[in-house]
């Protein structure tokens, strides 16, 4: 088809049926219908639940669900799903926790669970004259929620506290509600912002009638926050030096550790390594992330603002080694819920959470803390030794004989044939053309 001649806009297209949609991109792109049709899950009734959780859905983007299993955590065992199309994270996380297994563990803990959320408004008027009427705005702000907020406090939730903050020096007539939320087990973004809009209804109102004589306030926006960083877990392994022998093969346990500690300093001067070492740390939590059905792009905005809070980007993770001792630990921030949203809908959040023992929405926040960690020490572990390609090719090597179109026979010899050797594309492509 003929691009120049043709259009992408089609109006109405979001209400037209999946087959119509289909129809219309096979056309325009030379796809055949069956392409799309092909990568759609036909089980009964789940299909249409994967369509209903997105917009102008054609396909189906599967991607692996594996486990990560032998994690010692607070004294007792667990399994991590974990959802990622890099077969290396998986493998990373499993080797921690087998590692940690008999050196005592991961340990974990909540320090935090206070959500946030913003009323963002202009006002001409000054702080002198509001802040003697805010205690009776927040009064008339906490009864007019009430009907929101009513069901999430009989769990425990709702609104903690509401602050004024006068940003005018930052930018001119601007001040800012600052308020706090309990969510219970929910991550709670819809219940955030359904109290945050009717907040700002109230304010408006209030303003107005407090005020007649000034020009009425302009809400710009009232939306929930994902940096919080009063939302806390963390996560800690810690054993003897000396019990780290062999960690690395031929590598003495204090060489390991002076290694090791060296690698997790680099991180909090370095920003080039500081960015990589973070997104180590994501690739294990990311992956429980969507595994569970939780916001994994909210976790990472929080993540890398947690990690840039004293003004400099810096590794989230920390370590000490002191008194014949070797403590590595991690504190961020983790927003995720165990209910609502998409950990309720998709039925395969729901078997992640059964895989853990259906965990609080506190212990599964220790255990997103558990993973990032884990995928950390993994990832630092083999840098200091044989480097991160070797472990990631070998693991690498069954996608590209995917690539190269492999026989099954192929593909088991070319795994007998690389076991012990480094393993590059071309030279998978060279054994490929020699073995029948």
């Amino acid at each position: 088809m003929d691009r120049n001649q043709d259009t992408a806009y089609l109006p109405g297209f979001s209400s037209l049926t999946k087959k119509k949609k289909i129809e219309w991109l096979a056309k325009r792109s030379g796809i055949p219908v069956e392409q799309f049709e092909k990568f759609s899950c036909t089980i009964e009734g789940i299909g249409l639940i994967y369509d209903s959780l997105s917009e102008n859905t054609v396909a189906h983007f599967s991607l692996p669900f594996g486990i990560a299993p032998g994690f010692r955590i607070n004294g007792r065992d667990y399994i991590l799903p974990l959802v990622t199309e890099e077969s290396s994270v998986v493998a990373a996380l499993a080797r921690a926790a087998k590692i940690w297994y008999t050196r005592g563990g991961f340990n974990a803990v909540v320090t935090g669970t206070v959500k946030k959320g913003q009323i963002h408004f202009f006002w001409s008027g000054g702080i002198t004259q509001l802040n003697p009427v805010f205690p009776v705005l927040k009064k008339k702000l906490m009864a007019g929620i009430h009907p929101i907020t009513e069901n999430m406090e009989r769990r425990g939730g709702g609104v903690l506290n509401v602050t004024l903050i006068d940003n005018t020096d930052k930018l001119g007539n601007y001040y800012q509600l600052d308020v706090d939320f309990g969510t219970g087990e929910a991550m709670g973004a819809n219940f955030i912002n359904s109290v945050l809009e009717k907040m700002a209804e109230i304010t408006r109102t209030f303003m107005v009638s407090e005020f007649p004589y000034i020009t009425p306030p302009e809400i710009n926006m009232a939306i929930l926050s994902n940096y919080t960083p009063d939302c806390i877990a963390e996560a800690r392994v810690e054993c003897p030096v000396n019990r780290l022998e062999n960690i690395v093969k031929g590598m003495s346990a204090k060489e390991f550790a002076d290694r090791f500690e060296k690698a997790v300093r680099i991180a909090k001067v370095n920003l080039s390594r500081a960015v990589t070492h973070n997104k180590g740390i994501f690739n294990g939590i990311d992956s429980l992330a969507l595994a569970t059905g939780n916001d994994w792009r909210a976790l990472e905005s929080a993540g890398h603002a947690y990690a840039v809070r004293d003004g400099e980007y810096r590794g989230l993770t920390n370590i000490d080694i002191s008194n014949g001792m070797f403590r590595f630990y991690i504190k961020l921030p983790v927003n995720i819920g165990t209910t609502g949203g998409v950990t309720t809908v998709h039925p395969l959040a729901g078997i992640a959470l059964k895989i853990m023992d259906n965990p609080s929405v506190n212990e599964l926040m220790q255990l997103f803390a558990v993973a990032g960690l884990a995928a950390n020490f993994s990832a630092i572990t083999a840098l200091i030794g044989q480097g991160i390609q070797a472990g990631h090719m070998k693991l690498h090597l069954q996608n590209i004989l995917i690539q190269l179109n492999a026989s099954d026979s192929q593909k088991q010899k070319a795994k007998e044939y690389f076991r012990n050797k480094k393993i590059t594309y071309s030279d998978v492509s060279e054994f490929l053309k020699k073995t029948p």
